[in-house]
């Protein structure tokens, strides 16, 4: 059977210090739109909601608006931007780069059922 919703009406919101996330739930697929203000620091925003040092969620994502800088446990780094589709495994911390806020398609599924949500 074919499913249809709505960015406009979705199934539960979530709000966080400096952001909030909104995710529709279909058969098969979980999907979150993440919005995070300036300022938002996962470190500072959601650490201790989650009770992890980093967040421990797999994002496969895109960008529709706005920067993102990701420092993964292990070392790596980089900056995410307009137009980018990414894959970032758990154990990393992100941060709204410059003045302008963030938004962010995740199909992972794992954002949508867990993220921001007290452990």
């Amino acid at each position: 059977m074919m499913e249809v919703k709505a960015l406009e009406k979705p199934d539960e919101r979530r709000d966080f210090p400096r952001g909030h996330l909104e995710a529709v739930h279909m058969t098969g697929l979980d999907f979150a739109v993440a919005t995070f203000e300036p300022g938002w620091r996962w470190s500072e925003s959601l650490a201790s909601l989650a009770g992890t040092d980093t967040c421990q969620i797999h994002h496969n994502g895109y960008v529709v608006q706005g920067r993102m800088h990701v420092t993964m446990d292990e070392g790596g780094e980089g900056e995410l931007g307009p137009g980018d589709v990414f894959v970032v495994p758990p154990g990393h911390d992100a941060w709204v780069v410059g003045d302008e806020q963030c938004v962010v398609y995740d199909f992972a599924g794992a954002m949508a059922k867990d993220y921001a949500k007290a452990k």
